[in-house]
């Protein structure tokens, strides 16, 4: 156990330590106020029922906690002029972190109408967890938040993506001892091995252990010390630990604990700074150990409150009902002496917001929680440079996410400070190797000799690698909310991983975007590669693109999906989405060698379409085609026009348009989606009454459910992954699903008019060469070259 320096306890007086306490009793006064109280904010008269909300909401058992955290770090801001910002990982810890914002007066500043008198306090306390007013997280209403805990196991590497590149900024990260249990939260410990000392800020955690969840025990309050003590020792932290329930020695022990914890922590970088040397740390950490709902009651009922889990949220239910209840819970309010700690119009007395830092230095204030106000945009090459000639349309290969390997390279050298490029131990899979001639894989732990020889490693690297999706995902996202820039990429089948993340920050940037006070960050960009086509050797559990299904469940306003079928058209679209703010951009392109099919003009221009009709590769020009062919992904594309050959050797005079589709938001009415066609406009391009055979990468409902209002839905026939896969090889599997070109084929002699019959003997012979398919697969292990090396045979 690492104890804390006596000296340290005996620098801060009493008085000093008095004030701390009764700053701390504001806060825990104002959270209690914020659960319970719509009226009588300062207890100027007996309380009465009148004065309580009707309904009960709110969650005290961590806010004492956390403002005993917050109000601490203040000390040290102050005596050190540190920047600083505070992240709470309990997730409905908002009371704790509320109080001291509203009393340091950044809350005020942004919201005037909750001023700092009686009448804003009554505001408060009656808008939190009220219709209309502000939830029991800390969202991003509240200033100074960039993690809202609505999900529990992300605080930690959210502070560390904060941290990187910012070489002054301690991140005071409270990590709930029910957070901890989570798999995200256990892995993320392992961020402390990838800051460095030089260039990086520094995270401080502090494990709140007071021992319950919502109704149990948590797990790391009931293991022995040595055991807790040795664990964190195996993360890499050095841990300190400040224990116990009487608030004067918790005051002095958290003051001397945290002062050091801050001395180290400028010691480590200071001697790494002026030596040049970046190697890993063994950073501190406190455990800080308190009582579940800390103050509060200690027994109502004969049922044990304070340090139990009945303090998680309301401790007291029935006040409404029960007078007993009622005095109870008056006189818990009392204990904290609001008559001392407000002067008659509602202000903190002027003695006590002496102890709140100033301007910027408050972390409710501080710029890196609203990282759209230091959000410079990226220096970006043109991205014409890296252009694929294609001189002829599908008849030419290439893999399609080796030139963005070589633009992101640039765009690292060019942004050697806000850029970073993220990836779970696959960015040489993903082709994008490139990033390494400019900037190694960050490695701070041990090195073997054989590592320089292929390991790609080095403590001054800007592209991050772990294989954790969560802490990935959660290191970009700290990154873009304090303003800076990303992009992660990830295999197809597990960017699942990460679902619940993607998700939480699409929340967050939803209600961001009503913020005016919040400005634009860096959107969140996510390659998605390795796709279900072209896992026939990973077999069954790797095929599954159905994240696409995910996003589009989110806000229309933050969400896009682009689907660029070749290099051209990928180097477009990741050039606009590393341009863009406050967006998800998901794309989705193989890694694999594919037919190539526009050249950068042309790739331009479909993308900035969204959608659009390929003419090289239709016969309609100046009629009505008798169907309408669509492709949505690289290899359904390729499937699609391969169909479309085989018809037209088959049927001369069969008018064929084809379509190909990048952004699937296209397929929405534009009253849905930003990026939605018009009716008319859709109506123009796929007919009303024609067959459409839409080709699509992921799960067909997904096409279905953006065009189901469309006049011309009806006839929309959606071929897409239905679950059918294993160990197959590449046409194989497409065949399975029926996205081949062969049953493509027989679908438009199914579909079109005329040709039910007529087409019979064409139908028997695709399904014939697709049986040989089968069987040559079968028989040499791979696909018959002379289809899987197809090219368009028109000029």
């Amino acid at each position: 156990m690492h104890k804390t320096d006596s000296s340290h306890a005996e620098a801060i007086p009493l008085a000093e330590l008095q004030a701390i306490d009764a700053y701390w009793r504001a806060c825990n006064y104002l959270a209690a106020g914020m659960i319970y109280l719509q009226d009588n904010p300062l207890l100027r008269e007996p309380l009465e029922v009148r004065h309580l909300k009707k309904r009960l909401l709110g969650h005290w058992g961590a806010s004492p906690g956390l403002s005993f955290m917050y109000v601490h770090m203040n000390r040290l801001i102050n005596k050190y002029d540190l920047p600083a910002i505070f992240l709470a990982g309990p997730g409905h810890g908002a009371p704790g972190v509320l109080a001291p914002v509203y009393l340091e007066g950044t809350y005020s500043e942004t919201y005037p109408d909750i001023s700092q008198d009686e009448r804003g306090m009554q505001g408060l306390f009656k808008q939190f967890s009220f219709p209309g007013g502000i939830g029991s997280h800390c969202t991003p209403e509240l200033p100074g938040s960039i993690h809202e805990g609505g999900e529990l196991g992300y605080s930690l590497s959210h502070a560390t993506g904060a941290a990187f590149d910012n070489p002054d900024l301690i991140c005071v990260v409270a990590v709930g001892d029910g957070e901890a249990e989570t798999g995200p939260l256990a892995t993320s410990w392992h961020s402390s091995k990838f800051l460095n000392p030089i260039r990086d800020g520094a995270v401080l955690p502090i494990l709140h252990l007071n021992g319950y969840k919502i109704n149990n025990p948590t797990l790391l309050s009931r293991i022995p010390h040595a055991e807790l003590e040795a664990l964190f020792r195996g993360y890499g932290w050095k841990p300190y630990f400040v224990e116990g329930d009487d608030p004067m020695d918790m005051h002095r022990s958290m003051a001397a604990t945290m002062q050091a914890c801050v001395e180290e922590i400028r010691t480590l970088q200071r001697e790494a700074r002026e030596s040049g040397k970046a190697q890993r740390q063994i950073w501190p950490m406190i455990v800080l150990r308190t009582p579940k709902g800390w103050t509060c009651p200690g027994e109502v009922d004969g049922n044990k409150i304070e340090g139990f889990w009945r303090a998680h949220q309301v401790p007291l239910t029935m006040v409404h009902s029960n007078p007993e209840h009622l005095r109870i819970l008056e006189q818990w309010l009392r204990s904290y002496r609001p008559e001392e700690l407000f002067t008659q119009d509602g202000q903190l007395v002027p003695a006590l917001q002496a102890l709140a830092p100033q301007g910027e230095r408050r972390m409710s204030a501080s710029r890196h929680t609203n990282g759209g106000l230091l959000k410079r945009n990226l220096r970006m090459p043109d991205f014409r440079e890296y252009a694929l000639d294609v001189s002829r349309p599908a008849t030419s290969s290439a893999m399609n996410t080796k030139p963005l390997g070589a633009m992101l390279r640039d765009i690292m050298r060019l942004n050697g400070h806000n850029f970073r490029v993220f990836g779970p131990d696959e960015n040489t899979s993903n082709k994008l190797d490139a990033i390494y001639e400019v900037s190694k894989k960050l490695w701070l732990a041990d090195y073997l000799p054989e590592d320089e020889n292929g390991g790609e490693l080095s403590p001054d690297g800007r592209v991050l690698e772990m294989l954790s999706e969560h802490t990935l995902e959660g290191w970009l996202e700290g990154y873009l909310l304090t303003g800076r820039h990303g992009f992660l990429a990830t295999y197809e089948a597990f960017v699942h991983v990460i679902d619940s993340m993607v998700n939480q920050h699409a929340k967050w940037l939803t209600i961001a975007a009503k913020l005016p006070w919040r400005a634009p960050i860096a959107s969140l960009n996510l390659l998605i590669t390795s796709t279900v086509w072209r896992q026939d050797h990973n077999g069954f559990s790797h095929q599954d693109p159905g994240f696409l299904d995910l996003v589009v469940n989110k806000n229309p306003l933050v969400t896009r999906i682009y689907l660029p079928p070749d290099v051209n058209c990928l180097l477009s679209t990741a050039d606009h989405c590393l341009r863009s703010h406050n967006n998800i951009n998901v794309i989705v392109c193989d890694k694999q060698s594919h037919i190539q099919y526009l050249d950068m003009e042309s790739a331009i221009a479909h993308c900035t379409k969204g959608l659009g009709i390929w003419r090289w590769a239709s016969n309609d020009m100046g009629e009505e085609p008798d169907v309408v062919m669509v492709g949505c992904g690289d290899i359904p594309t390729k499937e699609a026009l391969a169909a479309t050959v085989l018809l037209r050797e088959a049927f001369p005079l069969l008018k064929i348009r084809f379509i190909n589709v990048v952004d699937l938001f296209r397929l929405s009415p534009e009253r849905d989606h930003p990026h939605g066609l018009s009716d008319s406009d859709f109506d123009s391009l796929f007919t009303t009454d024609k067959p459409v055979i839409f080709n699509f990468h992921g799960y067909p409902w997904l096409i279905h459910r953006l065009a189901y209002r469309r006049k011309n839905h009806a006839n929309l026939h959606v071929r897409g992954y239905v679950e059918h896969g294993n160990i197959n090889t590449p046409l194989e599997l497409a065949i399975d699903n029926r996205i081949d070109r062969f049953s493509l084929a027989i679908e438009v002699i199914s579909r079109v008019p005329g040709l039910s019959v007529a087409g019979a003997h064409a139908k028997q012979r695709f399904l014939d060469q697709q049986i040989a398919c089968r069987q040559y697969a079968h028989t040499y292990g791979i696909d018959d070259p002379a289809v899987s090396d197809w090219v368009w045979p028109y000029d």
